[in-house]
C-alpha cells in the first residue's frame, strides 16, 4: 500500500509518526511523510520517503511568536497556522499519488480535506488525551476545568455542546478551501471533522487515560511510541564523562522547539545553586541559559532521552507528551511547568497518578522549584510510583495487532458528503 503520514508540529509530533512509518515500511508498504523541511534528514535516515514543506526560517519565525506558549493564545496560534498550511499539505498529497491511506493528527486539516476530495481513508491520530474531548473525563485544558469536572454529567454535556472556539478560528478559511476543492464543508470543524469516521488511533496507554463512553467508536488505543531517534546512538564522550563524575543530575528541558525559555533556565540554575545538585540543561538554543553556571551544571544541545533519563535523578520540563512518556519509561519523577496546549492536562494526570508535581508558569520561581525538587528527590513514593509505570511500559504490546488494524482501514469504503 501507499501510505501518507502528515505530522504537523515539533519533534514530539513528528517522531511518533516516524516510528509508525518505520514499522509500516518493514511490512512492505511505501510510506511517505509530508511535513516541515526541518525533519527531512531524520525521515530519510529512517528509510522513509519525505515531502519537505516550507522553509526553516518560517518554522523558526513561528517559534518566536510569544503566543505559542501562552495558555489560551497558544492553541489559537497553532490552529491559525494549521489552517494556513492546509492548502499546502493538500497540494503535496495530490502531487504524490497514489494514496491508499492517510494518517494525520487533527491539526493536519489537509488529511480530512483529502479524504473528502479524493476518497482516501483517513485515520486520525491523538498522541495525548487532551484533544479527546469527553464529558465523562474532560481534559484539563485550563485550570478552571478542575471545578468543571465536578459538575453533573448532564451539565458537562450541555457545556461541551456549545460552540467551540476552534471553529471561530478554522471555519472561515475552511469553508473557502472546501468550496475551492469541491468538498461539502462541515457545519463545525470541531464536531464533524475532529475525528475521522474511518478510525482514530490513540497513542497513549489506558493506565494514563482510561477509555470513556463518548470516545470515538471506531478506535484503537495503543501505548506511548517512545521514539527519540536514540537507537544505536551513544552519548558523546564529554556527556558520558559528566554523568560518570558524580551523583545523578537533575535534567531540565523546556521543549525542543521552545525559544522563549530564558526565565525557565534562570530558575533552574538558581534552584540548583540552592540544592547543591548537579544538572543538565537541555536546549537547542543555548543562548537562553545564564552564562554564569555553577559547578556541576552543563548545557546539552541534544541527546536522546532514552540514554539520558535512566541516569537522571529527576526531570523538570514543560509537560510535552513525548518528554513525559520518556520519563515514565525511565522511572524518573517529574516536575512540570505546563504552559499551553496539552501540557496542563498532562501535568494534572502526572500529579493525580503520584508520579510528580507541577508548578504554574507564574509561580515557577526558585523557592517553589527548590521545594518541589526537594520533595521529588527525598520522598520515596515519587520514584516508586514512577518505577511502577516504567514496569508497565516495559511490557511491549504486539505491534502486529496495531499494524493489522491500520492496514485494515485502507480497505474501508469512504462515505463523503455531497458538495
Amino acid at each position: 500500500m501507499h501510505i501518507h503520514l502528515l505530522p504537523l508540529g515539533s519533534a514530539g509530533d513528528v517522531f511518533p509518526l516516524m516510528w509508525l512509518g518505520r514499522l509500516l515500511k518493514a511490512r512492505g508498504h511505501e510510506v511517505t511523510m509530508i511535513t516541515s523541511c526541518l525533519f527531512e534528514k531524520h525521515i530519510l535516515d529512517q528509510g522513509l520517503k519525505c515531502v519537505p514543506l516550507g522553509r526553516a526560517e518560517d518554522f523558526e519565525a513561528l517559534l518566536q511568536d510569544p503566543r505559542i506558549w501562552q495558555l489560551l493564545q497558544g492553541p489559537k496560534a497553532l490552529f491559525e497556522e494549521a489552517i494556513k498550511l492546509a492548502e499546502t499539505y493538500l497540494s503535496a498529497v495530490e502531487s504524490h499519488p497514489p494514496v491508499d491511506l492517510i494518517l494525520a493528527p487533527v491539526t493536519a486539516i489537509a488529511g480530512r480535506l483529502a479524504r473528502e476530495k479524493l476518497g482516501v481513508p483517513l485515520i486520525t491520530m491523538h498522541m495525548q488525551p487532551a484533544p479527546v474531548m469527553s464529558a465523562y473525563e474532560p481534559p484539563l485544558l485550563h485550570p478552571a476545568f478542575k471545578s468543571f469536572r465536578t459538575r453533573p454529567l448532564w451539565f458537562k454535556k450541555l457545556i461541551l455542546s456549545l460552540p467551540n472556539p476552534v471553529d471561530f478560528i478554522v471555519m472561515p478559511k475552511l469553508r473557502a478551501l472546501c468550496k475551492q476543492n469541491g468538498v461539502a464543508p462541515p457545519r463545525s470543524f470541531f464536531r464533524d471533522w475532529w475525528d475521522s469516521p474511518d478510525g482514530t488511533l490513540m497513542l497513549f496507554p489506558d493506565w494514563f487515560a482510561a477509555p470513556q463512553p463518548d470516545w470515538p467508536r471506531e478506535m484503537l488505543q495503543w501505548t506511548f511510541p517512545l521514539e527519540d531517534l536514540g537507537g544505536g546512538k551513544a552519548l558523546s564522550p564529554e556527556l558520558a564523562a559528566f554523568l560518570d563524575a558524580g551523583e545523578p543530575p537533575v535534567l531540565f528541558t523546556a521543549g525542543s522547539a521552545n525559544k522563549q525559555a530564558a526565565r525557565f533556565f534562570q530558575t533552574a540554575v538558581e534552584s540548583m545553586r540552592r540544592l547543591g545538585r548537579r544538572a543538565m540543561l537541555l536546549t537547542r538554543y543555548p543562548s537562553q541559559v545564564p552564562a554564569d553556571l555553577p559547578p556541576g551544571c552543563i548545557v546539552v544541545e541534544y541527546a536522546p532521552f532514552s540514554h539520558l533519563l535512566p541516569r537522571a535523578a529527576a526531570l523538570v520540563h514543560h509537560g510535552g507528551i513525548g518528554t513525559l512518556s520518556q520519563a515514565f519509561a525511565a522511572g524518573v519523577p517529574q516536575l512540570i511547568m505546563p504552559m499551553a496546549h496539552d501540557q496542563p492536562d498532562n501535568a494534572d494526570r502526572i500529579e493525580r497518578m503520584g508520579a510528580g508535581l507541577s508548578i504554574q508558569p507564574d509561580h515557577f520561581e526558585p523557592e517553589r522549584v527548590t521545594a518541589a525538587l526537594r520533595r521529588l528527590l527525598t520522598e520515596p513514593s515519587f520514584r516508586e510510583t514512577s518505577q511502577k509505570y516504567a514496569g508497565l511500559l516495559a511490557v511491549k504490546p504486539d505491534t502486529d495487532v496495531l499494524l493489522r488494524w491500520v492496514e485494515s482501514h485502507a480497505k474501508h469504503p469512504v462515505t463523503r458528503a455531497t458538495p
